[in-house]
């Protein structure tokens, strides 16, 4: 019953993203949120992985925020006339470990303009990211701990 209610969420949002509530449309959205919930059926197996509504919306906030901070700073590197980039690749270490928090951490780091998921290690301990600043490493690893990856694990676990 639960997936069948996320399943009619996922087509009403569906509805709402094309703009257009006709019934073969939902009925599509509600195929493809019954596919979806297939695919990422083993890393919510069990009951493990709790969804907290205001969490995630905290960490859409966060990464809005992100987006657009990052964004300005990007802008201001570019059309600087010196454009002092200091880029490079550092070794994020994981608090994370499932794949679906794993995933998410890294496809927020590459939706951020300056930064961008590389790799993770064979044993999902670390995750490779490029940074176009990375003039302070140590910082930007504290960022990412306490921004996106706190608010991952607050709103999956």
């Amino acid at each position: 019953m639960k997936l069948f209610l996320i399943a009619v969420v996922f087509a009403m949002v569906w509805a709402a993203v094309t703009g257009s509530l006709s019934l073969p449309n939902l009925v599509l959205g509600f195929l493809l949120g019954l596919l979806v919930l297939w695919i990422v059926r083993r890393d919510f197996a069990g009951g493990l992985t709790v969804l907290r509504p205001l969490k995630l919306l905290s960490l859409a906030v966060l990464f809005i925020k992100e987006l657009a901070l990052s964004a300005w700073r990007v802008a201001v590197l570019v059309a600087s006339p010196k454009m002092e980039l200091k880029p490079g690749i550092f070794a994020f270490p994981l608090t994370v470990d499932r794949d679906i928090e794993i995933t998410l951490l890294a496809n927020l780091i590459t939706l951020t303009p300056g930064t961008l998921s590389v790799d993770v290690s064979e044993d999902r301990r670390v995750l490779y990211v490029h940074a176009l600043d990375c003039s302070d490493p140590v910082a930007v690893k504290r960022d990412i701990a306490n921004g996106f990856e706190r608010k991952i694990l607050e709103a999956l676990r």
